[in-house]
């Protein structure tokens, strides 16, 4: 009989996550029924709001540049004076990325059906925001319905999915020397995983990066993040992809219409104004708008204490209540938490109730989360995660790194194989869905 080795390695506390057992019913009953309330008028005001905030920074940006001159101002150094006119173009493009994405969630509110009464006017506004943002409207519409449908399943989820051990070819679950919880993981497992997976805090800021500016057209375009089990050549553009059906293949190619006018105004624009004029004016507003895309939506849908579900225990108000609300820059200050809530509609704090029911709009969401916080927290479930800004993307991929391949519900595990939650069910018992777990170490 061989003899069994001390345990060397590392045993974490973990926090229970409470798995719900709501009904739809549950959860809807409890919002007040003026909150589902559409004014398309509130609606367009917002819209005009949003422009004309972004027009008048970049106007005060052409003024700002125009007085940096020797003639107005006297700086110690000549090229201090190209420094100084750079940060009025730094400020606009900033705060029109932040305004810019909040036109994007209008449109977003469009594709739900939350910004008219009138399906027209929905599909109108969206196309029009959507597609002068490089947005194929209809397309990601009908992707989008999806991933409402079945957040954070493992197999049926549209974006976001966790890749789990085998896929990454990490080293197989060695029960001897670890849980599939997370909780108890050797020090020799560890280090195989930690070496196998390369983490480092240079490689997770890179990473970081280049999620937050290539992350929306790497989806669109090549399904990054996207459902691994879906073809190779899946994307939002040809509408024969897996994810669409055949009697959708018009508003695919409309919206396809839609991003082909988009290019031709961008490069007609720049025959016409110059480079770096669009370049200035809208091109560096793009691409901040879509950072906060991808922070944003990352943040919503990744955390070490969000569960993801395999079939056997999916529900529609677990996938609902498997996503997180955070205040937008709150991390600066409440000052800043409450100008990117301002700026965004609210999109990053009140995201777990349009999942519960995406048709309230943003003006509505904020009565209606109150109302259904106070409800979840009856049942123990707090679903409001830490402020979302830069520090916490970087925190939060470094911590979510892969899933195991079994069990019907599973968290995140980080390089080292540990995590963060476990989860507990009605009867509170803390398992993971009939997996046999190994404690014996």
């Amino acid at each position: 009989m061989l003899e069994r080795k001390p345990w060397k390695g590392t045993t974490v506390k973990q926090e229970q996550v409470v798995i719900p057992d709501l009904t739809v019913k549950d959860l809807l009953s409890v919002i007040p029924s003026h909150c589902y309330e559409r004014s398309t008028l509130r609606s367009l005001s917002y819209v005009v709001m949003d422009l004309t905030i972004i027009v008048s920074f970049c106007k005060l940006a052409y003024v700002v540049d125009a007085l940096v001159t020797p003639k107005h101002i006297t700086l110690p150094y000549s090229f201090l004076y190209p420094i100084a006119r750079f940060v009025p173009w730094a400020v606009y493009s900033f705060i029109a990325g932040l305004f810019g994405f909040g036109l994007w969630s209008i449109g977003h509110e469009c594709g739900h059906y939350a910004f008219s009464q009138y399906k027209w006017v929905n599909d109108v506004v969206g196309f029009v925001l959507h597609s002068a943002m490089g947005v194929p409207f209809f397309t990601w519409r009908y992707s989008h319905a999806k991933h409402h449908a079945a957040t954070s399943h493992m197999t049926r989820e549209e974006a976001y999915v966790p890749r789990t051990r085998s896929q990454l070819g990490l080293p197989a679950f060695n029960p001897t020397q670890e849980d599939r919880l997370g909780s108890q993981v050797s020090s020799e497992v560890q280090q195989e995983l930690w070496e196998a997976i390369g983490d480092s805090p240079i490689g997770a800021m890179l990473t970081s990066f280049a999620y937050l500016t290539l992350g929306w057209p790497a989806y669109i375009l090549m399904n990054t993040g996207g459902q691994v089990h879906y073809p190779k050549n899946t994307n939002h553009i040809d509408p024969s992809s897996i994810m669409f059906k055949p009697e959708q293949y018009f508003l695919i190619m409309v919206s396809n219409v839609g991003l082909l006018l988009w290019l031709a105004t961008i490069g007609a624009s720049i025959s016409y104004w110059g480079f770096y004029e669009v370049f200035r004016t809208y091109l560096v507003p793009y691409l901040w708008i879509n950072h906060w895309l991808i922070l944003i939506t990352f943040l919503q849908h990744t955390d070490p204490l969000l569960p993801h579900y395999r079939e056997s225990e999916f529900t529609f108000p677990r996938g609902a209540l498997s996503t997180i609300d955070r205040d937008l820059l709150g991390d600066f200050g409440r000052l800043a938490g409450w100008f990117g809530a301002f700026a965004t509609h609210s999109v990053s704090e009140v995201h777990v109730l349009h999942h519960v029911s995406s048709r309230i709009p943003h003006y509505h969401a904020r009565e209606a989360t109150d109302a259904l916080r106070r409800r979840l927290a009856q049942d123990g479930i707090t679903l409001q995660g830490r402020p979302g800004g830069w520090s916490e993307m970087y925190r939060v991929f470094r911590e979510c790194k892969f899933v195991e391949d079994e069990g019907g519900v599973v968290f995140y595990k980080n390089a080292y194989g540990l995590a963060a939650g476990r989860p507990l069910f009605a009867d509170h018992t803390a398992s993971d869905s009939g997996v046999e777990v190994d404690e014996k170490h």
